[in-house]
């Protein structure tokens, strides 16, 4: 699946990813940015990811980071 960072805190770790599909924002947590070094993603961002569905809502896996549109 594909989408846009809505926003991402490097502080804390975690951020928000609006989905190309719709429905609820999908939560991201910085474990699941795959790369080297310091992982975060930023605003505007285009990412590719899995997810999986929990009680708190719809968080992302795997998430990569994708070719602009």
């Amino acid at each position: 699946m594909y989408g846009t960072v809505k926003w991402f805190d490097s502080e804390k770790g975690f951020g928000f990813i609006i989905s190309d599909e719709g429905g609820p924002e999908v939560f991201v947590e910085y474990t699941e940015v795959h790369g080297d070094g310091f992982r975060r993603l930023v605003q505007g961002q285009r990412v590719e990811f899995d997810v999986r569905q929990t009680k708190a809502g719809p968080e992302a896996r795997s998430v990569r980071i994708a070719a602009p549109r």
